[in-house]
């Protein structure tokens, strides 16, 4: 796809400096611009770099002014990192307008499908599933019997989607995601075997919910297993049977959540924590990247450690852990000397 400055400028509301019919097709880093790319300038860090970037166009603060000759159109804004950020977006919606569907599939007679479908090559379709409008599903995703989906729906390929899931409107699922397998549900018995709980229930994703590649959500034993409007979720994440996660919670890479777990509105959870089964965590608070959380927490807590202290805590904590080794050889010296 090729765009011109003008018809940049006019995505952005944007003012032209220079050739307004200059065309690019790629975007690229302002120190690795080239011919027929797009680039941006927010950081006056970078700002060397646009007297020697090779990119068509760049995106500017409208308040700058070039103290040397440059090469490169300039397209000036309000703000050139979010003028650049809402031009991704665009790019994507364009990129990703596929409509029609490929060959081979399978879609069964029950299932219902709204306008504007686009559907991959060897995906399937259960019975009594019902897709919205605008659905975008990419080759080799499996949608299973009797499954929701709203509008404006992107599943991308290799996702797979079990029985009975709801998915609201707005939501991404990322290559490798599985919404929708068994909890892990398994009791002893008395040959010191384990016997399969049976998981009957499934799992809701509200609106606007982001999950990214080979994340997991398990559903519930019985009920839901429930993300609410816009969760945002990393790569590898496993949610586990019957937990909740409120509303506009975001959650980075390789967390693990156990089951039943409650886990309220606006947090941000780091990479790699753990988070035992039967807690609720309450609102606002922020985990620190490798955390362990073994209890209740209150709302607007910030933890760290495993198990986690509050945040200062920890740090202070870790001035003392730090020394130890110095601490232990004083008392080891005290000792020494009251013997002596």
């Amino acid at each position: 796809m090729k765009f011109t400055a003008s018809q940049i400028a006019g995505i952005l509301e944007g003012v032209v400096v220079g050739d307004p019919e200059i065309a690019v097709h790629e975007l690229a880093k302002i120190e690795e611009g080239k011919k027929g790319s797009l680039t941006f300038l927010a950081n006056p860090k970078y700002t060397p770099f646009i007297y020697s970037t090779k990119a068509s166009i760049t995106i500017v603060n409208k308040d700058f002014e070039p103290e040397q000759e440059i090469s490169t159109t300039l397209i000036k804004v309000e703000d050139a990192y979010k003028s650049f950020s809402k031009l991704l977006e665009y790019y994507n919606q364009v990129k990703n307008n596929k409509i029609g569907i490929e060959s081979p599939v399978f879609i069964s007679d029950t299932a219902k499908y709204g306008k504007d479908l686009y559907m991959g090559a060897f995906s399937y379709l259960g019975n009594n599933v019902q897709l919205g409008d605008n659905a975008k599903i990419y080759p080799n995703v499996y949608i299973g019997d009797n499954v929701k989906i709203g509008d404006n729906v992107m599943i991308f390929a290799g996702a797979k989607i079990y029985s009975e899931s709801v998915i609201g409107n707005n939501c991404v699922i990322h290559s490798g995601a599985i919404i929708g397998a068994d909890g892990f549900g398994f009791t002893p018995n008395q040959d010191g075997e384990y016997s399969k709980v049976p998981q009957t229930g499934n799992v809701i994703l509200e609106d606007n919910v982001d999950v990214g590649a080979g994340t997991t959500i398990d559903r519930a034993t019985l009920g839901s297993t429930v993300l609410r409007k816009g969760v945002k979720l990393d790569n590898q994440i496993q949610i586990a049977h019957n937990v909740e996660i409120g509303d506009h919670t975001a959650i980075a890479a390789q967390t693990g959540i156990a089951g039943s777990t409650k886990i309220g509105k606006n947090c941000m959870i780091g990479g790699q924590v753990g988070i035992v089964g039967h807690i609720t965590i309450g609102d606002r608070v922020k985990i620190q990247a490798q955390s362990g959380i073994t209890r209740n927490v209150k709302d607007d807590e910030v933890l760290q450690g495993s198990p986690a202290l509050n945040y200062s805590d920890f740090n202070k904590s870790y001035v003392h852990f730090k020394n130890l080794s110095k601490l232990v050889n004083k008392i080891d010296e005290i000792e020494k000397n009251g013997d002596s």
